[in-house]
């Protein structure tokens, strides 16, 4: 089946750029009312279509089954300082009306076999298009900076490597992700004094704005 490409991620390009200014605005809200806001920061990215070749070759996954069977051509990550924030993200992303919540799966909590951490959220999102409303699945991985820094550098050795990792990196790998994930533990004790540091120097970044301007 030959699938004309750009039709067909046209949708997942329109819900990537709607669900980030959409999510976007949850931290913007938080900063209007002066709140510390669990969301530091949201990226999205559609899958390129060598990459979506690549997972359906791997997963056995039919061309005209695409749709119904890849979870994440659209994709969505949200970062979050602390640990505990990821809860909290979690919970305001089920309280939305505006997508259905297909399926949930906590990396955390169940880290994977490498070390992976963070959670998963896929969702089923309408698009309005001209030829009415579509509805396509995209997924929103919440995360740590310490998890996605590791995660990030396990994706590229992951496309070098073609999963096969040689045993001595699997091994740094593992180790460098217990040490992501006791950098987030340890964030989390001074987690108080970290927040109230940041909101000191806020504070003093607007008195000093508002002073240029005088």
């Amino acid at each position: 089946m030959t699938k004309d490409w750009e039709e067909f991620l046209s949708p997942y390009k329109q819900a990537v750029d709607e669900l980030k200014v959409k999510l976007k605005d949850i931290r913007r809200q938080y900063l209007l009312h002066s709140s510390y806001s669990p969301i530091e920061f949201v990226t999205g990215r559609v899958k390129p279509i060598a990459s979506i070749l690549d997972k359906a070759k791997q997963k056995g996954i039919p061309l005209d089954r695409i749709e119904e069977e890849m979870q994440d051509i659209a994709g969505i990550r949200m970062m979050c300082q602390f640990v505990d924030d990821i809860n909290k993200v979690v919970e305001l992303i089920r309280k939305r009306n505006d997508f259905e919540i297909v399926e949930e799966r906590n990396y955390i909590s169940h880290k994977k076999a490498s070390g992976y951490r963070s959670y998963h959220i896929v969702i089923r999102y309408p698009v309005q298009t001209i030829y009415g409303e579509k509805k396509i699945l995209a997924e929103i991985q919440i995360r740590t900076l310490a998890m996605n820094f590791w995660a990030t550098i396990e994706h590229s050795l992951n496309y070098k490597y073609k999963g096969q990792f040689p045993k001595d990196i699997q091994m740094r790998l593992k180790r460098a992700a217990e040490a992501a994930f006791q950098l987030d533990e340890e964030m989390s004790i001074i987690r108080g004094e970290i927040q109230e540091a940041q909101a000191f120097f806020s504070s003093k970044k607007e008195s000093q704005q508002k002073g240029d301007g005088d």
